[in-house]
């Protein structure tokens, strides 16, 4: 173990996720066994250059893993994003004796802390906690399978809806810049089409195949929109005026980031909250942990960031012949 770091920060940032808390409980457990203090560190990186920083013990992250959101709460810090603002970090953190640097976020939060570590020196490691899936070096991102799920069960009962009142249903999950949520909530869900960021979309044959298929007796469909692609309200709007079908539409939203975590988010999250504190007993910096093929996955911090899903085409041609 490296005798220079005797006690480490974390914090969460940008949107929580499902998972988190799992992570936090990991992360605490994990480094006390092996005799590193742990500083909990409320509210992002905003709440670090406010100094609002607490001492955290076996006992302070107990009953958490199954509880959705995040205990150390989160925030988007403009003042951290600034050279200025990840100075003063720096001099937070050496002044409350916190010699490493655990992260849980998404693409932003993996940003800031790469360039806090490459400029400043600063060592830090990174946690995947997004529910869009969209970091390079791991398969799954801290909180993707919940919010699925959670989308999925909404819409399975929207479709007990459409098919009792015969209508078109539009729904928009979220993923602002990637489509991967609705991508797989379509899939799983065998809806009849799918709107996201990564591939255009062709409105009007849409709306021919939705009056050839009511002409021939089909009565209902679920059109999923990925919030970055388009607004449900407007595709809703458009179908009804193309096709004369009754269309109506509904925005999950927020809920979808809340919720108690699945399996498979607890377990990825405890994983990957073991292997960050590895990394700094290790000497490890300036990385980003992940899950590849079921196995824990170490890329530097700078190369982890947003990640493009090349084969939505793919997932879209499936999706259209299984409809």
């Amino acid at each position: 173990m490296s005798q220079k770091i005797k006690k480490i920060g974390l914090l969460t940032s940008g949107g929580d996720g499902p998972g988190m808390n799992a992570a936090i409980r990991s992360v605490v457990r994990y480094a006390l066994h092996y005799g590193l203090e742990v500083a909990g560190i409320m509210r992002g990186y905003q709440g670090l250059l406010e100094e609002d920083i607490v001492p955290m013990n076996h006992r302070s992250v107990s009953n958490i893993i199954n509880r959705g959101g995040t205990i150390l709460k989160t925030a988007r810090s403009k003042d951290f994003a600034t050279d200025e603002g990840k100075a003063r970090a720096a001099e937070v953190l050496r002044r409350h004796h916190i010699g490493a640097l655990i992260v849980i976020g998404g693409d932003g939060s993996y940003a800031g802390a790469s360039r806090f570590y490459e400029k400043w020196g600063f060592p830090t490691i990174g946690l995947p906690g997004t529910i869009d899936n969209d970091l390079n070096g791991t398969d799954q991102t801290i909180g993707c399978s919940t919010a699925i799920n959670t989308a999925l069960e909404s819409i399975d009962k929207i479709r007990d809806t459409a098919q009792s009142m015969e209508r078109v249903f539009v729904v928009e999950v979220m993923g602002n810049q990637s489509g991967y949520i609705a991508m797989e909530v379509a899939l799983a869900a065998g809806a009849e089409d799918v709107i996201i960021p990564e591939r255009s979309f062709d409105y009007e044959a849409m709306h021919q195949d939705m009056v050839e298929g009511n002409r021939k007796g089909k009565i209902s469909y679920i059109i999923i929109v990925a919030e970055g692609a388009a607004q449900a309200p407007v595709v809703a709007e458009n179908i009804t005026r193309h096709t004369g079908l009754e269309t109506r539409y509904v925005v999950l939203g927020h809920v979808q980031r809340g919720g108690t975590p699945s399996g498979q988010d607890r377990i990825l999250s405890t994983r990957l909250g073991a292997a960050a504190v590895d990394l700094i007993l290790n000497g490890y910096f300036g990385k980003a942990v992940g899950v590849l093929q079921d196995e824990i996955n170490v890329i530097n911090l700078k190369d982890a960031t947003r990640r493009e899903h090349t084969d939505m085409d793919r997932r879209y041609e499936l999706l259209k012949i299984l409809t």
